[in-house]
């Protein structure tokens, strides 16, 4: 078969080191209690052709790019329906797929922060991603409060989600290579089914606050809080980047109830 020709518009750096392949799909943990996997841009296989061969899993894979899913078509004819040929930010998983799911991929590196938000909007049905990121993006998903990769993202995953950093990737195991590092991630589903407060208003205390992040939190979050009712709240003395979830979790809270 023609192989697959790299699009740079897309974002692709197809891996081509089959040991890192199964590094990645041996990060996967079906014990999650979840068996459908989707794969984002499989490119031409070289995670497929690990997860199809694996028991237990019922794999779906999903590119935009046109030319990648013939390929797919005819490595896989078996697939049928499973193979889908759209954007995997607009798919509706709800529609898609019944239950629990795990999501797999070396994603597109211009993409990789929406990617991870259209996880977060289907948490509830989303309890595991391991995937392949640059990794400055992989670092700031994993960061801890108090360091300077710290962000917004972070915040948000950590709310939801355990976070851990697996290893680095070199350049050289890619085609074409990047002229990046990259890593691995894996999010897992944390027991939190929401928030303990208004999440609507969490996610704007969060955007506020690192919006302006050198910025004390009374100062970046002027808009939302009521100034006389919130005058001895230490936690509003510090800058974004130094709380935690349940820091942020806390402000939150105080600003529902002194309004």
């Amino acid at each position: 078969m023609t192989l697959v020709r790299a699009k740079k518009h897309l974002g692709q750096h197809f891996l081509t080191d089959k040991n890192i392949a199964a590094k990645i799909v041996d990060s996967l943990r079906p014990e999650n209690k979840y068996s459908q996997v989707l794969e984002v841009g499989p490119g031409m296989g070289i995670l497929s052709d690990i997860l199809l061969e694996r028991e237990g899993y019922e794999v779906s894979l999903i590119d935009i790019d046109t030319e990648s899913y013939e390929y797919l078509q005819k490595k896989y004819p078996k697939l049928g329906s499973k193979l889908i040929n759209a954007d995997f930010l607009e798919m509706d998983f709800a529609a898609t797929f019944t239950g629990p799911l795990g999501i797999i991929g070396n994603f597109p590196y211009n993409i990789s922060s929406q990617i991870l938000f259209k996880v977060l909007d289907n948490r509830q049905q989303v309890v595991e991603v391991v995937g392949m990121f640059q990794k400055e993006v992989a670092e700031r998903c994993a960061s801890k409060a108090g360091s300077k990769e710290y962000g917004i993202l972070s915040v948000f995953l950590q709310a939801y989600y355990k976070v851990e950093y697996l290893f680095t990737v070199k350049a050289g195991v890619f085609n074409p290579p990047p002229k990046v590092l990259s890593a691995v991630i894996r999010l897992t589903r944390n027991e939190t089914p929401q928030l303990d407060c208004d999440e609507k208003l969490f996610w704007q205390v969060v955007k506020a606050g690192f919006n302006q992040r050198r910025k004390t939190l009374r100062n970046a979050l002027s808009s939302l809080i009521n100034k006389e009712k919130m005058t001895e709240e230490p936690l509003l003395d510090l800058r974004a980047e130094r709380l935690t979830v349940d820091d942020f979790v806390k402000i939150t809270q105080q600003i529902t109830a002194n309004r």
